[in-house]
């Protein structure tokens, strides 16, 4: 009797531990979320709130100019049967990069020019930072291929059809995406671990690196440490090939006799050359800036470059400089005249 008494004395007790521990955790999820964020403020260019208007205009110049060059590049590549060679194969690549590039920010960074909350809902930050994090990461390896495209053209003149051949190209490309698309996933998959408990205000145009792990209330050792380890990856060996490419190509160029072979050989590569130069300098001066409130709008500002600059100049710099390009722009304006003479009515 005792033994039974016992026995329905402790499962008692049993039960009411139970019930006391799942109250406390109900509790601390209701606390977690009272506590817990759903939507960051972007304050973008908010100390010119003078100049909004204007700023508005101006990048949706900016944006509408980039959306039209690198969509015009990419359908002349594809449409032209001229074109069809492995430096207009890896531009095209390049033009549809930058246009999900731009789409990335700027819809966004208008819309608040326009806006008095400036809001972005947390799942939406989370994308927005996966997408900016893949076109770079994909654009890194992107101009890294191009460069050795280039090297192999000047350096190797008798070997290049062998070398880049179509199915080589094609397993560049797809090498680059698979593995930006790869670790972006896992990254983002880690950084969605994360908890935001306040405050939810990022001092930026776009949800960036620094602005999310700051605003977290959970433990970021796991997400940063691969962070860092992704920005090693994608950063250090494609600028090292793109550098050693350079390097042989510069002394190919210096072997050249003749100043015209010299001036043709090195026009091939100086329009790659300086968007390698843009897109490498903005990023490394606005990531080795100190994390300081003194220097927050400098780097905005040095931000811009190669988020919105870049991508509008790659199209400007390959148009204006090729002539390939100018001739395949001719033909399609002359198919368009012709197809809209023999049909009027359409």
């Amino acid at each position: 009797m005792n033994k039974g008494c016992l026995l329905r004395s402790a499962t008692l007790l049993y039960i009411t531990d139970l019930i006391d521990i799942c109250m406390e955790n109900i509790l601390d999820t209701k606390k977690e979320n009272q506590t817990s964020i759903t939507e960051f403020i972007l304050l973008g260019f908010g100390n010119l709130q003078e100049l909004q208007p204007l700023l508005f205009c101006f990048f949706l110049i900016i944006y509408l100019m980039t959306i039209i060059g690198n969509i015009l590049i990419f359908l002349l590549v594809m449409a032209d049967q001229l074109l069809h060679t492995p430096m207009y194969f890896f531009l095209a690549n390049l033009s549809f990069l930058d246009t999900c590039y731009s789409s990335t920010l700027l819809p966004k960074m208008l819309a608040n020019f326009l806006s008095t909350e400036k809001t972005i809902t947390v799942n939406g930050c989370l994308a927005q930072y996966h997408f900016f994090c893949l076109s770079g990461a994909t654009e890194a390896y992107l101009l890294a291929v191009m460069s050795y495209d280039r090297y192999s053209a000047i350096c190797r003149p008798l070997f290049y059809p062998s070398i880049m051949n179509k199915n080589f190209c094609f397993q560049l490309i797809a090498g680059t995406w698979i593995s930006s698309m790869i670790f972006n996933a896992v990254l983002v998959a880690l950084m969605a671990q994360l908890s935001f408990c306040g405050p939810n205000v990022i001092d930026h145009y776009f949800c960036d690196l620094h602005p999310l792990t700051k605003m977290s209330c959970s433990d970021t050792t796991l997400f940063e440490f691969f962070a860092f380890c992704m920005t090693i990856i994608f950063t250090i060996p494609p600028f090292l090939l793109t550098l050693t490419s350079y390097i042989c190509i510069i002394v190919s160029i210096i072997k050249i006799n003749s100043t015209i072979g010299r001036q043709k050989a090195f026009s091939t590569c100086s329009s790659h050359l300086l968007v390698v130069c843009l897109f490498y300098g903005t990023s490394v001066i606005v990531y080795t800036l100190p994390d300081i409130s003194s220097l927050k709008h400098l780097n905005k500002i040095i931000s811009v470059f190669y988020t919105v600059v870049t991508p509008l100049l790659n199209p400007l710099i390959y148009s204006l400089r090729n002539k390939d390009i100018h001739k395949a722009l001719g033909r399609l304006l002359n198919k368009v005249l012709i197809f809209g003479i023999n049909h009027p009515k359409l």
